[in-house]
């Protein structure tokens, strides 16, 4: 049996969003969380552990030529892009990996900050998101 130890790299990933090989990521992040707290009664020691609302939430990180085309996409502003849905795929299939996909469905964008400071040789944005739901496809 072979045994291949061999870990993701950036390389290995590809995001497209909306239908769009985003070329212009530099980094994506995204996260599920669920609501939980003590549940307390008699005593001071917790009966147990509720769960609440699940949330899912991440930015990505891409180029400002990146940003403007999702800029022009939205008609102006992509806090107007409504339910985009996004697939990041880990692994090269030309290396032998598994490659495995997240979709992260019904994206919205929350703010557009730009920054760029002396001495910068470009504009990276990081445009945070929350989203309906993410999935595991195998």
């Amino acid at each position: 049996m072979a045994f291949n130890s061999r870990e993701y790299e950036w390389a290995d990933v590809t995001l497209v969003l909306g239908g769009r090989d985003l070329t212009g990521i530099r980094g994506v992040k995204y996260s599920e969380k669920i609501e939980r707290e003590p549940l307390y009664a008699k005593g001071r020691y917790p009966h147990s552990i509720q769960s609440g609302n699940i949330s899912y939430e991440g930015e990505m990180t891409v180029l400002q030529s990146e940003m403007e085309a999702l800029v022009k996409a939205g008609n102006g502003s992509m806090l107007a892009l409504k339910g985009l849905t996004a697939v990041v795929s880990y692994g090269s299939a030309q290396a032998g990996d598994a490659v495995l996909n997240d979709r992260i469905e019904g994206i919205y964008f929350t703010e557009t900050p730009k920054e760029l400071k002396q001495g910068d040789k470009m504009m990276e944005v990081t445009l945070p998101f929350v989203a309906v739901r993410v999935l595991r496809q195998v």
